[in-house]
């Protein structure tokens, strides 16, 4: 079973499909990211839950950047800087590890406490 995101016209993806494997053949039909996307006339990119494909698994409002050949989350804070090998994005200071729960303040760029 493989896994297919849409994109449109920006690489934003629209919609993620489960769909053929590659080295299936069906009527003649083995280009499955070609087939899917014809139906709805959108590009189509296979993606993977275990980043085999394109290093992240696709969801609605990531984009698809070729150059990367990645999908990419959108960014959830603007202080975050892409991970260039993951394709994830990270926070410019490493979360606390003293096994204390911790939320991001993009206003101040650092790691809060969660008081309870």
């Amino acid at each position: 079973m493989a896994h297919y995101a849409f994109l449109d016209v920006n690489n934003i993806v629209t919609e993620v499909i489960t769909g053929r494997n590659e080295d299936e053949v069906i009527d003649n039909i083995s280009d499955w990211e070609n087939y899917y996307g014809g139906l709805k006339n959108q590009v189509c990119k296979r993606t993977s839950y275990n980043g085999n494909y394109r290093k992240n698994f696709a969801g609605i409002g990531f984009t698809y950047d070729e150059n990367r050949n990645a999908f990419i989350a959108p960014k959830p804070f603007s202080r975050w800087v892409l991970n260039e090998e993951t394709c994830c994005w990270e926070a410019p200071v490493a979360y606390p590890n003293d096994n204390k729960d911790y939320i991001w303040n993009d206003n101040k760029g650092e790691w809060e406490e969660v008081v309870i």
